[in-house]
């Protein structure tokens, strides 16, 4: 059993086929960058009919039992997320109503500083605002599990310290191993440790760098010097692989509708369309490979077991909202 923290991209019959190969029984899928609350509930009724129109090989993931049995039958199992907090546009109510419809993963912020906290890519940090501290309370309460891969380090700091739950940094690295701005620093991955908290760690190879996109065993080689730093139960997958990209996905990711002129994201002037993948993960059916690779660098079956599912299991049921918490006890 796996479980990828961060996929994008728009999902297709072939998608599910191929994770499914893979090995991958659970996946947290983006359902938004820059929508707001109409716009995402069209994105959540279009997963949603995705999914029942490949039921064969998918279904949503919205508690870890859920995720156990799409493991048991051979499935996988869909996790809504978003990558931004626009879905709720300022209306602290929301939170509750899209937890209800199944969203289980919400990002503060996405590349730029927003009514809850500020952006890896701002010149400052402007730290968690008050609004930031109230979504944060609702998603505790209502079963979200708080995302913080684009937000920068203060504000990361901030809601770890403000949530009464666990957090995650879905998609990112540590920087002390590749410096980034959309990595993230010893001190994040330190409170992260200390409070539960996970990372996934991502094959991008804008935020991976040249040298862990080698061979598998440099990209974990990468994931054992990061559980050097967050701990053995902190460390998990957050691949950020894209499903059928193409340019106007990605303008639409970088820019939005909040800029005339041109953003690169994670990437730069000098390679500014899509980053090679890494030279083991060239299919998505190459995931299958991590487990050895796992092995490989030293990691022993208890330790593999955790990075590829065990401590996102952990942390979803920490925080996801369930109606069957007795089934996932027990």
């Amino acid at each position: 059993m796996m479980i990828d923290g961060l996929e994008c991209g728009p999902f297709d019959r072939d998608s599910f086929v191929r994770l499914q190969k893979a090995g991958v029984h659970g996946v947290v899928v983006t359902c938004g960058f820059w929508e707001g609350a109409l716009e995402s509930l069209d994105s959540l009724g279009r997963w949603r009919d995705l999914v029942r129109e490949n039921a064969d090989v998918a279904c949503m993931g919205e508690t870890p039992a859920a995720i156990k049995r799409a493991a048991a039958e051979g499935k996988v199992a869909a996790i809504m997320g978003f990558q931004n907090a626009n879905l709720f546009e300022g209306r602290i109510r929301l939170v509750e109503m899209f937890a209800e419809l199944g969203v289980r993963v919400v990002q503060l912020t996405y590349n730029n500083q927003n009514e809850l906290a500020g952006s890896c890519y701002e010149a400052e940090d402007s730290g968690l605002a008050r609004y930031g501290r109230e979504v944060i309370k609702e998603m505790n309460r209502h079963g979200i599990l708080v995302d913080c891969s684009h937000v920068g380090d203060r504000s990361t700091l901030d809601a770890i310290e403000a949530s009464e739950k666990p957090i995650a940094v879905t998609h990112a690295n540590a920087a002390s191993l590749f410096p980034h701005k959309r990595n993230k620093s010893d001190r994040v991955l330190h409170a992260l440790r200390e409070t539960g908290g996970v990372i996934g760690c991502a094959a991008y190879r804008n935020i991976t760098g040249d040298y862990f996109s080698g061979p598998i065993e440099r990209w974990c080689e990468m994931v054992a010097r990061t559980v050097e730093i967050a701990g053995i139960d902190s460390v998990a997958i957050g691949t950020d692989r894209g499903h059928n990209m193409d340019k106007a996905i990605y303008d639409w990711m970088r820019m939005g509708r909040w800029t005339r002129g041109v953003d690169y994201g994670a990437s730069s002037a000098a390679r500014p369309g899509k980053a090679p993948p890494p030279d083991w993960f060239q299919e998505l059916e190459d995931m299958r490979v991590i487990p050895d690779g796992l092995r490989n660098v030293g990691f022993n079956e208890k330790e593999v077991e955790k990075i590829l599912h065990g401590n996102w299991m952990r942390l979803y049921g920490a925080t996801f909202r369930t109606s069957d918490r007795q089934e996932e006890i027990q």
